[in-house]
């Protein structure tokens, strides 16, 4: 980005910041299964940010995980239990050394979602770098393979006025460069783009103009699960 908007994008962040009133975390059970119960289950857990906590909707059983297991259940015909563990405004600093010590083991996929607060934070691509090879390295110790969902694109994020989107989504496509460089390193550990969103982007934002609706949610799941390998239906 040109240097001289720079005080425009601060300007621009700064009011951003006090006058956004996002959404708080979902309540409810932050577990729960889907799929036919008569197979042996298979062991999901998302673990991250504030979309990982389930901000933008009533209860976590519209949020991510809820949706990925269903996601995952129906294409595989398997049964899921899903797990999330998520904090808002936490950066991959943060779910590496608050979060991950609280995650379950003999996992079959662990999923991340982070960045963006790593984005806002203004961390460099070395910091998210060496932290994500940290939590990457924690996570294929608990679960066969791993999923490491890309930075959602802030170009469209229609909270965010349009500098300050454009600056964002810079830095957001440079730490998801470092992404992929960490998860090409391990052979169980996938990276999967965050980059498409549906064309009524008012379906797909709760009313913050921040984080998904179910509807958003629902949808970013199913476009992770077709990113991601599928189950392994022999088991």
């Amino acid at each position: 980005m040109n240097p001289l908007l720079m005080p425009l994008v601060m300007l621009q962040k700064q009011r951003a910041g006090s006058n956004m009133k996002l959404l708080p975390e979902a309540s409810g059970p932050t577990f729960g299964v889907a799929g036919d119960q008569a197979n042996a289950p298979f062991r999901l857990a998302v673990v991250g940010e504030s979309t990982a906590a389930g901000c933008g909707v009533a209860s976590h059983d519209e949020g991510f995980a809820a949706a990925l297991a269903r996601e995952f259940a129906a294409s595989s015909s398997r049964f899921v239990t899903w797990h999330v563990l998520g904090q808002h405004g936490a950066t991959a600093r943060r779910i590496r050394h608050r979060l991950l010590p609280q995650l379950e083991e003999s996992l079959d996929r662990a999923v991340l979602l982070a960045g963006a607060n790593d984005v806002l934070a203004g961390r460099t691509s070395e910091q998210w770098g060496a932290d994500l090879a940290a939590i990457v390295d924690d996570l294929a110790s608990r679960a066969g393979e791993v999923t490491v969902v890309g930075i959602p694109p802030f170009r469209m994020f229609p909270s965010l006025p349009l500098t300050l989107r454009r600056y964002l989504a810079e830095q957001a496509i440079a730490l998801d460069h470092v992404s992929q460089e960490v998860c090409a390193a391990l052979p169980s550990v996938t990276w999967v783009t965050s980059s498409t969103l549906p064309d009524n982007l008012a379906d797909f934002f709760a009313e913050d103009g921040f984080h998904p609706s179910a509807f958003g949610y629902r949808y970013w799941a199913r476009a992770v699960s077709q990113g991601a390998d599928r189950l392994d239906t022999s088991a």
